[in-house]
């Protein structure tokens, strides 16, 4: 082929190809059906959206309403924090079981990781609807569902971290005779340490947009807010909420990845 020709742009796909193409063009529109995608809703959404804008704006930003919603807030943040810390706190013994090849055997491993696995499955608000029928309505409940929530989601990473350090402090204790507890407090987990505190600084972020939504189910936090707002068609009032929860979660993330940049510049 000359440098004059045109290059093909696609190969021609075999039979097998051709029939997994098309099966996903089919599972696809499968699927819009099923969500029920309609181009009639789409064109009249705009005009829609636009008069609730018109109705939404200003916020309301009188005095009452963000005293009354600043303390929700410092309440979700509560829900938020406490919820993340004893969540990390908890994932650490759970971890040590899950990761392969330190202090429990194999079916233990396996076990582990599959109670592991469904915990993320269920979603922290079916975890806040479990916690209200178990203690409740209020904040107690949604800090539960995001205790466990961060078991499931650090109780995972925290392992494979544990896996994925640098061997070779713990080879040579092992070498002198160290028990495998001795091994994994003085080598395994110093050497997962950083990857631990990136984890759960993602942790902490998971946790506080989880946390800004618990309040729909009743269990604590700013979500009751933005429900009661919808529900009255306090529009002003639900947008004053969407826009401290956005200005709390973006802060919360800025911060997150300063800290994460700063650990990762002491390991460089």
């Amino acid at each position: 082929m000359t440098d004059s020709a045109v290059p093909s742009r696609f190969e021609r796909p075999s039979a097998i190809s051709f029939l997994g193409y098309a099966a996903g063009v089919v599972l696809i529109l499968w699927c819009l059906a099923g969500a029920g995608f309609s181009v009639e809703k789409v064109i009249t959404a705009p005009p829609r959206f636009a008069d609730f804008l018109s109705r939404a704006f200003p916020p309301n930003l009188s005095p009452d309403v963000l005293a009354r919603l600043g303390w929700k807030m410092v309440e979700t943040m509560q829900i938020a924090v406490g919820g993340a810390v004893l969540g990390v706190i908890l994932s650490l013994p759970v971890a040590l079981l899950a990761a392969r090849g330190l202090i429990a055997g194999n079916w233990v491993n396996q076990l582990v990781r599959v109670v592991l696995s469904f915990i993320r499955a269920v979603p922290d608000i079916a975890w806040a609807l479990v916690f209200v029928v178990a203690v409740g309505l209020g904040p107690f409940a949604g800090m539960l569902a995001i205790v466990v929530d961060t078991v499931g989601f650090c109780g995972r990473f925290f392992a494979d971290d544990m896996e994925a350090a640098d061997k070779g402090a713990a080879e040579s204790l092992t070498a002198t005779g160290a028990r495998k507890i001795d091994v994994v407090a003085c080598a395994t987990i110093p050497g997962a340490m950083p990857a631990f505190v990136s984890t759960g600084l993602f942790a902490l972020e998971k946790a506080v947009r989880s946390s800004t939504i618990l309040g729909l189910v009743g269990a604590g936090g700013i979500g009751i807010e933005l429900k009661v707002g919808f529900d009255l068609f306090d529009y002003p009032t639900a947008v004053t909420v969407i826009l401290m929860i956005a200005v709390v979660v973006i802060g919360i993330e800025q911060l997150s990845g300063y800290a994460r940049s700063k650990i990762i510049g002491e390991q460089r």
